[in-house]
Formats: structure tokens, sequence, C-alpha cells
């Protein structure tokens, strides 16, 4: 068996054209969706990431407006932009790029950002309301996965999911919006005991933990849709997931590459998150 391979980049530009038709409709009503992002310092990889949002956002027609600030700014100087930013109404979405600086609380700057405004689905209220099954807005790059699996067409109701990885950003969102979607799902962590036990019963098997090719195709249920959310770069300076890619795909029924699986989705629901925000806004 060789896997299917799910293609992100093609799946996000079918998902931004999507998107794009209601950017549209809103600028036919008087209102472009409006987008900040702040990045404060200047670190390389974050600095790539705005950039990447940047052009997106203008792809799809999206009002973008890239905020730099000092390495050495203070907690209360952003927490000012901030306020004034959820006080705009030319603005629907607030990203702040993480990792901020160790003198700023990253609690308080997620806190500072309206609900109404938190694109990027961290914010307290919003994270609750996922739990709830109520959410405005959800983490974007779960959300990408969960459209991926629906335009492969990936059955999710009555399967085994596995998620490996907890953190806040990925892992737990992820199994919340698993279990939304009627799935029995397990959490397992890099530390889990006979983690093999588990990749290896999973239909749906999402692996976000920063632990370059630690599942291997012997870990992998025969016909497994595998979800590749992790991006390492090696000593010879090329990327690859946490899974195996190659041993992995002659056992998986899907398996997203890395890169081109979950990475450009992750931008393609930043998009629609902010169109979503628009639209409410005028609701």
């Amino acid at each position: 068996m060789t896997a299917h391979i799910i293609d992100g980049k093609a799946i996000s530009q079918e998902v931004r054209a999507e998107w794009k038709l209601r950017s549209d409709a809103l600028k036919a009503r008087g209102v472009t969706p409006g987008l900040a992002v702040i990045i404060v310092g200047d670190d390389a990889a974050s600095r790539v990431y705005v950039g990447n949002k940047i052009k997106a956002c203008a792809e799809i027609g999206i009002y973008s407006e890239h905020i730099e600030l000092a390495r050495d700014t203070s907690e209360a100087t952003l927490l000012d932009k901030i306020a004034k930013l959820n006080a705009d109404p030319r603005i629907h979405g607030i990203l702040v790029q993480l990792p901020v600086p160790v003198h700023i609380d990253s609690h308080k700057v997620l806190l500072a950002i309206s609900p109404n405004k938190d694109v990027d689905g961290f914010h307290p209220m919003n994270v609750g309301e996922l739990v709830t099954g109520t959410p405005k807005f959800q983490p974007c790059t779960p959300y990408g996965v969960m459209k991926l699996l629906e335009k492969s067409g990936v059955a999710i109701e009555g399967k085994h999911a596995v998620v490996v990885g907890r953190s806040n950003i990925v892992g737990k969102p992820m199994a919340l919006m698993l279990l939304q979607k009627n799935a029995t799902v397990t959490i397992c962590t890099s530390k889990t005991v006979d983690l093999a036990k588990f990749t290896r019963d999973a239909d749906i098997l999402v692996v976000a933990t920063g632990k370059p090719q630690m599942i291997s195709g012997s870990m992998i249920k025969p016909g497994a849709a595998v979800i590749d959310v992790g991006i390492n770069r090696m000593p010879n300076g090329k990327l690859t997931g946490d899974v195996d890619f190659d041993s992995a795909r002659e056992v998986a029924g899907f398996i997203t590459p890395v890169p081109g699986g979950v990475g450009p989705m992750t931008i393609t629901m930043l998009l629609a998150s902010t169109v979503l925000a628009a639209e409410r806004s005028i609701e």
C-alpha cells in the first residue's frame, strides 16, 4: 500500500478561493476585512511567518497592518497598542506573533486581545467556548487539519483518533475538534509509555511533538490517515516532520508531507477567521 498524499498547498488554494468570495461580498457592502499582525523583536523565523501572512492577506483582498516593535518594547506599550487596535473599526482580527520577549507576559497579551478579534483562537474565553462546542474562533493549525481531513474525504465520526502532543496551540484544541466530530479520541505525549501501542490503533493519527521522525511506519495502522504537524530542520538543512514520511507512506492510507501539508493551511484558516470576524462585525 502507498498512501494518498494530502496536498496542503492545493487544498489551501481551494479554501482561500472560497473565502475570497466571502471577502469580496463584504467589500460589496462597504466592509474590507482587516488584520493587524504585531511582531516584537527581530526573530528571523517570526519575520518569515509574518511576511507570509501579510502576503496571503493581499491574495484574497484583506487589509493588513504589519506592526513591528523593538525587542525592548515594554509590556505596557504592547498592551496599549492592542487596546487601540481593539477599538479600531478597520481591524477585525489581531494577532501577536509568538513568542514574545521574556520580559512580556504572553498570557496578559492574549487576555488583552478582544475575544471578537482573537482570530488565533487563544483568548481564554474562546478556548472555553471551544470546550463547550460553540467556538467563535478555532486555533488555526488544528482548524486547518480538520479542513484537510474534510477535503480529503477522511471519515471522522466513530473513528479512533490519536493525537500525539498536548500543546495549547495544537494538541489540546485538536483533540476537542475531533471529539466534536464524534471521534473517539486518545491524547498521547512524547513521554507516553509504549506509544506505539496507541498509535497502531489509530484510524486518524495527528502528530505534533516537535521531535523529528519519531513516528515510523511500524507504529502506524495500515490504512490510517496520518497528519504530520511537525516541522524540524535537520543538520543538513532539510525540513522534516515528526513522522518518518518514507516508511509511513508505505503503510498509511493518507498522509501529509512536510513541507506542503499542514503548513499552508494554518495561514489559510487565519484568513478565514479574519473574514468571519468581519462578517460578524456587521451582523
